[in-house]
């Protein structure tokens, strides 16, 4: 068996896109695998194409001397978008060989150790701040601290355990508080006004208030902050009882200086890419769950990056705010890592999602059940894909 060539696919999902590569080879299994080029990775499409025209002609299955020759080759200028196109053409590989196989991916990655996957309702919230992601999604937007509480309620009442927002501000334009990201007012310094922590204090009530007590909250600070300003929102926040506060940090010692200086666990590493990016923040230990991002290091690689966290007594996390492929590859590792935590989705979106695949992650009580047969145990609808253009 041989590859061939590839194609890639784009499916308008109302505020972003949702994106998939089909790795073909000359037998006719096709491999596939979702990425996503909606945030920060622009042109990630054509570096997936021209990587994929260097493998022409090798055995699909030899997924490892693949990945280690396209990491050779890029080697110069390592991880962003080179790292994502070669994670989408690992991920679609591993598909290629459970299907020749006629295993799932998760049996080549040493089995299933569980098969429910917890999980947590991602951006709780966040993408109804925005008038027309929630037109497109369905649901009401958020204008008011009572809306926050109700949709709290929504999540107990749908089974989930667990939900994770992000900071919100009725009071400005845009209401979501991302100045790490360059949206709106506050960047490129960073710092931190007391208005934002006292809104943010009321919006975690709220959610408080409309979930119930037993209800785990996440809150996600993303890059939107310098060390000083993580270290007034976590302390301040401190008492609240959260599950975690999730902080995008590129310096490992300042990581564990914050995570050293609150008793609220710490979640990070989502933007780190491969085992060496990883590492120093394993030796620091300087979070407390570590998260990392399949659909940009690839499962295989992710799994190292599980195992290595393991060694340090640290559980691990999927990144996983995309579509339903990358729930379903995101719950493959999740079964099969020992040391896992739990599992990101996102449960508001736009209603065509379930179209897009022929199985639909299977939720039930808040958890995914595991994935059956070959391969992801899914294929691409692409007439579902193609009746909604990309945006």
């Amino acid at each position: 068996m041989k590859i061939i060539g590839c194609e890639t696919l784009h499916c308008g999902a109302g505020w972003r896109n949702f994106s998939f590569l089909k790795l073909q080879t000359d037998d006719g299994i096709v491999g596939i695998a979702e990425y996503n080029e909606s945030y920060g990775s622009k042109g990630l499409t054509g570096v997936i194409e021209a990587l994929v025209e260097t493998i022409v002609g090798a055995n699909p299955c030899n997924h490892e001397a693949i990945s280690q020759r396209l990491y050779a080759m890029t080697r110069q200028a390592p991880g962003g978008i080179n790292q994502q196109a070669m994670a989408a053409i690992e991920n679609a590989l591993m598909d290629i060989k459970g299907k020749a196989l006629s295993v799932p991916v998760y049996d080549l990655l040493g089995g299933a150790v569980r098969d429910r996957m917890q999980l947590y309702w991602s951006h709780c919230g966040t993408y109804l701040m925005n008038s027309k992601a929630a037109e497109a999604i369905g649901q009401p937007r958020l204008k008011t601290l009572d809306d926050v509480a109700a949709l709290g309620a929504r999540v107990r009442e749908s089974g989930y355990k667990g939900l994770k927002t992000n900071i919100f501000l009725f009071d400005q334009d845009p209401p979501l508080y991302m100045p790490g990201f360059g949206r709106g007012a506050g960047g490129p310094e960073l710092n931190v006004e007391m208005k934002v922590i006292d809104n943010l204090r009321a919006q975690l009530q709220a959610f408080r208030e409309g979930a119930g007590p037993d209800m785990g909250i996440h809150l996600d600070i993303n890059f939107n902050c310098k060390t000083e300003g993580y270290l007034q929102i976590t302390r301040a926040l401190d008492d609240l009882g959260l599950t975690w506060f999730e902080i995008d940090l590129y310096d490992p010692a300042a990581l564990r200086h914050i995570r050293n200086s609150v008793q609220t666990p710490i979640a990070s590493c989502e933007s780190l890419f491969r085992l060496r990016e990883f590492r120093p923040f394993f030796e620091h230990h300087s979070m407390d769950v570590a998260i990392i991002d399949l659909p940009w290091n690839g499962i295989f690689h992710s799994m190292k990056i599980a195992a290595m966290a393991e060694a340090y007594e640290i559980n691990v996390a999927p990144h996983n705010f995309y579509g339903h492929l990358s729930s379903i590859m995101s719950a493959h590792m999740c079964a099969a890592v020992p040391n896992f935590r739990i599992m990101e989705i996102d449960v508001d979106d736009v209603p065509w999602k379930d179209d897009i695949v022929t199985y639909v992650p299977e939720i039930e009580d808040g958890c995914l059940k595991l994935p059956k047969g070959p391969g992801w145990g899914t294929e691409l609808n692409e007439d579902a894909i193609r009746a909604h253009p990309p945006i």
